[in-house]
């Protein structure tokens, strides 16, 4: 029987031998494209050119050729060309990409994925025992990807990543120490390590950028510190160094008068008098590691016997943004304080004062002093679970 076709005002039907109908349509670019599937009928056939051409007209017509690309290729490259990512989130990526993304999803092709694909996927992560920490990592960076393959790539005509909760963490809530807990913890450290304990705390610090700071980034006095940099340890290349985690971290921060006089012993007994000696070294003069810090402190086993079982060096920024907070300064200066992650937080930044900066350093020490004398620790804070920030 030979073929039947149709002509129409965009693109053409047609019955194969098998009955079946085919429909074949123009692209954008002038190419000749066969519809993916055949039909039952005409009718079928006909409706399929009509959506497709309203497609084109709206310019939300996608190539079904670049469809064919497997998601683990296309992640991939995306990865290597994202412009502006840190070093120790590409390496955070490909992990993700490797352990959770890949050997589920990296052989499907991008245009046959969808919301009920990547709904399994992550049940099945969470049936594998995968926590909903790692889940949601794996699957925010999953959306960003595709969201590439809608927004800039026009492979996808939209994101499949719409399962609803699947970006939450719901990550536990922290510690928060207290002030004795805090001197407590400094005095457990091997003495080389009593005032980065404290300079974390008080200046509410990112390991980066502690372990970062050059002789050149505290004040003589003790008075200040300032955040010019930060190490970010990456998989075979060792530490690196760069600006740090946001355009807000970028700042200067007074240290409360009570813990002046430990900053300045530790300059005197362990940093070198170049400008750009590191403040904090391990025995050799060399950037402390964190995995080596935690060996040489044996935090793991010094935090149990304090009855701080799991407690996190990250906690010791939390306490002391929580402290901040509770000193009555406004949203603007804690969050100046803080170097918060966001156009926001810079903003915020900017208008900041050095003397909003200098109360919150003073409200600091005076729990300091209070705690030297005996008193019992501000109301509200021993004990307390609040979520980290």
């Amino acid at each position: 029987m030979a073929n039947k076709e149709g002509r129409r005002s965009f693109g053409s039907v047609r019955q194969r031998q098998s009955g079946r109908w085919q429909a074949r349509y123009p692209g954008p670019d002038g190419k000749l494209r066969p519809a993916p599937d055949t039909f039952d009928t005409k009718k079928a056939a006909e409706q399929w050119l009509s959506r497709t051409e309203t497609l084109i007209l709206s310019g939300e017509w996608t190539n079904p050729e670049l469809g064919k690309i497997q998601l683990g290729d296309y992640a991939d490259r995306w990865i290597t060309q994202r412009p502006g990512l840190r070093p120790r989130t590409i390496g955070l990526y490909r992990w993700l990409l490797a352990k959770y993304i890949v050997p589920n999803l990296g052989g499907v092709q991008l245009g046959k994925l969808s919301t009920a694909l990547v709904r399994e996927w992550r049940a099945n992560l969470l049936d594998d025992g995968v926590s909903e920490t790692m889940a949601a990592k794996a699957y925010r960076l999953l959306r960003a990807v595709l969201n590439t393959a809608v927004n800039e790539d026009r492979i996808l005509p939209r994101n499949p990543c719409k399962v609803k909760g699947a970006d939450k963490e719901n990550s536990a809530e922290r510690p928060v120490l207290t002030v004795a807990q805090v001197f407590d913890l400094a005095d457990r450290m091997p003495d080389r390590f009593r005032a980065l304990v404290l300079v974390t705390t008080f200046a509410t610090l990112r390991w980066g950028e502690v372990s970062a700071l050059r002789r050149c980034d505290v004040a003589p006095d003790g008075s200040w510190v300032r955040v010019s940099f930060a190490h970010t340890e990456v998989k075979g290349r060792g530490i690196v160094v760069g600006p740090p985690k946001s355009r807000a971290g970028v700042r200067t921060l007074a240290l409360p008068k009570s813990i002046r006089h430990e900053v300045v012993k530790h300059l005197a007994t362990y940093v070198k008098q170049a400008n750009t000696a590191l403040v904090f070294t391990g025995e050799k003069g060399g950037a402390v590691r964190s995995g080596n810090f935690y060996q040489r402190t044996k935090w793991t086993k010094t935090v149990a016997k304090m009855g701080l079982k799991g407690l996190h060096f990250h906690d010791l920024r939390h306490t002391g943004n929580v402290w901040a907070a509770q000193s009555g300064t406004s949203t603007k200066d804690l969050m100046a304080r803080m170097g918060h992650d966001d156009e926001r937080a810079a903003l915020i930044y900017q208008r900041a004062t050095s003397e909003a900066d200098r109360k919150i350093a003073d409200r600091l020490s005076e729990l300091i002093d209070k705690h030297r004398s005996g008193g019992d620790d501000e109301d509200g804070t021993a004990g307390v679970l609040v979520p980290t920030s």
